[in-house]
C-alpha cells in the first residue's frame, strides 16, 4: 500500500499535511502531528502497516502495541477517505 497519486504530502517542519487535489473524491486536508506525519511519510514509498510499525519501534520509545494501534488508526482513517492505494 501506499500514498494515492492524487494526494500531495507537505512537511512544514513540525507538521506534516496532505492536500487532496481535484482529481480525489476528497475535498480537504489532513493535518498531522509528528506521529502521523512519520506514518503518512512511510506511505510514501510502497510499505505494509506491520513494515510501518518496525520502523516506528526504531525511532519511537513505544510499545509495539501503542505503535500497531497508532498505525492501523491512522491508515484506516486515511483509506476511509481514498488516500491509500492498496
Amino acid at each position: 500500500m501506499k500514498l494515492n497519486d492524487k494526494f500531495l504530502a507537505h512537511d512544514d517542519g513540525s507538521e506534516k499535511y496532505l492536500v487532496s487535489t481535484g482529481e480525489s473524491g476528497f475535498s480537504g486536508l489532513v493535518k498531522g502531528n509528528k506521529t502521523a506525519g512519520f506514518i503518512m511519510g512511510c506511505l510514501e514509498r510502497e510499505t505494509t502497516e506491520a513494515e510501518i510499525v518496525a520502523k516506528m519501534l526504531k525511532k519511537y520509545d513505544v510499545s509495539e502495541e501503542i505503535a500497531k494501534r497508532d498505525v492501523h488508526k491512522i491508515v484506516a482513517k486515511l483509506r476511509s477517505i481514498g488516500a491509500i492505494d492498496e
